[in-house]
């Protein structure tokens, strides 16, 4: 997953050396090192805010900042930095704090997507920093059969078979359910098949329509995360074709169908032990 860091301080701190050396002795202020507007930018680096945004990245749980991952520097490493250097120059007091982060706080979140997390980091409502977490993969059970190879299944089983409006809402419960999130990747399988089932509609010749095959062949490789196939997700998947077919009928041979069969299979490897 693609992460955005703050920009280093080295070459920073070595032009504010060379104007200290030369007389001049300015603050690294907020807009020398991240890209903020208005106030915030005119602002001098302090050292309360750098313990405050350390202080929040480490209230979020099991979230590595960016040198823990491989990474440059986090906003809080880099605001540590400047805050040094200013209060070693004389531009700010020990203990001080800028007006913009003490009136409208210092924060970091997360928000999860599929496959990991998203990790923002705020000074005054600006983002200072933004980078992403990939989820630590889930080791499988080598004899149980995960969703992604009942996706395979399906592309044995009906392969054939252009991709409809039932088929879609089915994949994508079905990829919801292997990442565990209520959203799916962008470009993933569900979109695949949405945009299939969209040509098919205008599709003049059967020959020409986007099939089941060819959305789910390899479908195991094409999920962000997969994991063993469950009841549960059979019955998700399953009231996804009921709600999306006229009938309200699952399809015989389609996704739920090869989801109900790994389960099931799961289930039984289960009591066999």
């Amino acid at each position: 997953m693609a992460q955005t860091q703050p920009p280093r301080m080295d070459d920073q701190l070595q032009s504010q050396a060379q104007d200290q050396g030369q007389g001049q002795t300015e603050a690294i202020k907020y807009g020398h090192v991240f890209a903020v507007t208005g106030e915030l930018a005119g602002q001098p680096i302090a050292p309360r805010d750098a313990a405050a945004m350390r202080s929040a990245e480490e209230s979020v749980p099991g979230v590595p900042v960016p040198q823990e991952i491989g990474g440059g520097y986090s906003a809080g490493v880099a605001m540590e930095t400047a805050a040094a250097y200013n209060q070693a120059v004389g531009a700010v007091r020990p203990g001080q704090a800028s007006n913009a982060a003490t009136n409208q706080g210092i924060a970091v979140t997360q928000t999860a997507v599929p496959g990991g997390r998203i990790i923002t980091e705020f000074v005054a409502g600006q983002v200072v920093g933004q980078y992403s977490v990939a989820d630590q993969p889930v080791e499988q059970d080598a004899t149980k059969i995960t969703v992604g190879e009942a996706l395979e299944a399906t592309a044995l089983a009906a392969g054939e078979r252009p991709v409809d409006r039932t088929d879609v809402e089915a994949i994508r419960a079905a990829e919801m359910a292997a990442q565990e999130s209520d959203v799916t990747m962008p470009g993933g399988l569900a979109d695949q098949a949405q945009a299939a089932a969209c040509s098919n509609v205008d599709a003049e010749r059967d020959d020409d329509k986007v099939t089941v095959g060819d959305v789910l062949t390899d479908a195991t490789a094409k999920l962000a995360r997969d994991k063993v196939a469950e009841a549960e997700d059979a019955a998700k998947v399953l009231q996804a074709e009921t709600y999306s077919d006229a009938a309200a009928r699952t399809r015989a041979g389609g996704v739920g169908a090869a989801l109900s069969t790994a389960a099931r299979l799961n289930q039984a490897d289960d009591d066999a032990e």
